[in-house]
């Protein structure tokens, strides 16, 4: 979902939304005194598992928001950052830290999960000391899969962040929308074969888009073409082992200590359904979660297609749920 998240914020009028920031690690961000550091939170083997912190260039202690990137965790990286969220973030004055994970197919979903909790654990356990945060509480953020993650963050990480802030994500893995064809559109601009799919998941494990051998994108198009996505990122059979999916599912695992949680969906989503975010509001409204859904009118994946003042709506509602429940 990376390329086609990206595509569809390039489309989208809004000036807050088309910036997809990576200033190198030291150096200045978007904005004057924003400073932007890389470290590396986990290794597997040769391979470093790197987070990126953007926050003001001072001494004050920050509290602390994670983004977590999309691309239906084979795509992206953590440059992939919203430049909306990041402004208002950082202009309230949070430390933005955005992680990398492990990508599929090189890499099964139990590992992806595994760095999702690795990363929280990083930063709480070394974020004083090495950004001078306040872990004390921690909001997440994420888009389309990093929606996803960002939900799973909030039964799979101990203990959870206090609150969640998912854009178009997912909590179901195994529904038809993925384990079936896509009718749509845009899952056929681009075609890979067979043989061609069995090289990128044969590849080394990568934790970034970029540093892989084969094209991930036309692979994501190819598991969208032929319903195999739970397949190739599990390794197990959705319609024979359902159950096997069930404990990095949040539509499964929502219970009355879940976070407070944002949805921000648009209702003409043809990447990942509106439904998706339905479907978590009702777990939550049955379980007592304090939650809101906006279902932007219109909207297309990244909102793509709705009016320019209801997706400003959308974005300026995420500041106010995070404070409210960052609160001491």
């Amino acid at each position: 979902m990376s390329a086609a998240f990206r595509r569809s914020l390039s489309i989208v009028s809004l000036p807050a939304l088309l910036c997809l920031v990576q200033p190198p690690p030291g150096s200045l961000g978007a904005q004057p005194g924003i400073a932007t550091r890389t470290f590396t939170y986990k290794r597997v083997g040769d391979l470093e598992i790197k987070l990126d912190v953007h926050r003001a260039d001072d001494q004050v202690s920050r509290r602390v928001a994670v983004w977590i990137h999309g691309g239906a965790l084979i795509n992206g990286g953590r440059q992939g950052v919203s430049g909306r969220v990041k402004k208002d973030m950082l202009k309230a004055g949070f430390a933005l830290v955005s992680i990398d994970y492990r990508l599929a197919p090189e890499t099964k979903l139990p590992g992806i999960i595994e760095d999702l909790e690795d990363a929280f654990k990083w930063i709480r356990q070394h974020g004083p000391a090495r950004f001078n945060a306040d872990v004390s509480k921690i909001a997440v953020i994420g888009g389309s899969a990093g929606g996803c993650l960002s939900l799973t963050s909030g039964f799979r990480v101990q203990p959870p962040p206090d609150v969640i802030v998912s854009f178009w994500g997912y909590g179901d893995l195994i529904g038809p929308w993925y384990s079936k064809p896509s009718p749509h559109a845009r899952h056929r601009r681009s075609s890979m074969t067979e043989a061609q799919a069995r090289r990128v998941m044969a590849g080394p494990p990568v934790v970034n888009a970029r540093d892989r051998l084969g094209d991930g994108g036309a692979f994501y198009q190819y598991c969208r073409q032929t319903g195999l996505w739970p397949r190739h990122v599990s390794g197990h059979d959705p319609e024979k082992e359902p159950e096997w999916f069930f404990p990095y599912m949040a539509v499964k695992n929502v219970s009355e200590d879940y976070p407070p949680t944002l949805l921000i969906h648009g209702d003409r989503d043809t990447d990942v359904p509106h439904e998706q975010s339905v479907m978590m509001a009702e777990q939550f409204r049955r379980h007592g979660v304090e939650h809101r859904l906006i279902s932007v009118k219109n909207g297309e994946h990244g909102l793509a297609g709705a009016r320019r003042e209801d997706i400003e709506a959308a974005y300026a509602a995420m500041l106010p749920f995070i404070r409210k429940h960052m609160a001491d």
